[in-house]
């Protein structure tokens, strides 16, 4: 494939997955790998993050954190799934193998669904994002913009995202102040990476 030319009017070939292989990109397995992505981010995360904040009752700070971090996941799923078909890949036509296919596991509510628990989850799940897309970083950076520069911004907001889950497990847990740096976003799912939406900053 790396000294393939598309032909014109080839509607069977791209030219946008010929250049990226013959840098050296394995496009078979960089479409496992965000087809399995693309599962956590919407199955495993989206799906589920829904149902843990509906638990977090009466810690209405949590739950507003939790619903950016559901939100932008959210995002980040509406980001992937384009470059999947882009790169001459595809969805599985079945949800059931789609999620147990996702790259994280799925982040049930736990037992007992205590606040503490539920944190722990949050957190852990994201830190299995993070090493997700980092994966996704390493193996197209240099090679592939376009998927590096979607995989950077969902990244960033990834880690954002573990901060925003250790202040508070550490807050509710430990009694201990972690600061996150963590700014109020300007709605709901803002997303200002995945987004590409400016930062407020005077």
């Amino acid at each position: 494939m790396p000294d393939k030319v598309v032909k014109a009017g080839d509607v069977n070939q791209r030219v946008g997955v010929e250049v990226i292989a013959k840098r050296g990109v394995d496009v078979p397995k960089l479409i496992k790998m965000l087809i399995a992505n693309a599962g956590a981010e919407f199955a495993s995360t989206y799906y589920y993050y829904t149902i843990l904040r509906m638990r977090l009752a009466g810690h209405e700070d949590y739950k507003e954190i939790c619903e950016d971090a559901r939100l932008e996941d959210r995002a980040h799923w509406e980001l992937i799934v384009p470059r999947i078909y882009e790169l001459g890949g595809e969805l599985p036509n079945d949800l059931k193998a789609f999620h147990d296919q996702a790259g994280c596991a799925a982040a049930k509510l736990p037992d007992p669904p205590t606040v503490v628990n539920i944190l722990t989850l949050l957190l852990e799940s994201e830190r299995c994002a993070i090493r997700s897309w980092s994966e996704v970083c390493d193996m197209t950076f240099g090679k592939d913009p376009r998927t590096y520069d979607m995989a950077a911004r969902i990244l960033n907001e990834e880690v954002e995202h573990e901060a925003w889950f250790i202040e508070l497990l550490a807050h509710e847990r430990d009694g201990k102040i972690v600061p996150s740096g963590h700014f109020r976003r300007g709605d709901p799912g803002h997303a200002p990476y995945s987004k590409n939406a400016g930062f407020y900053n005077p």
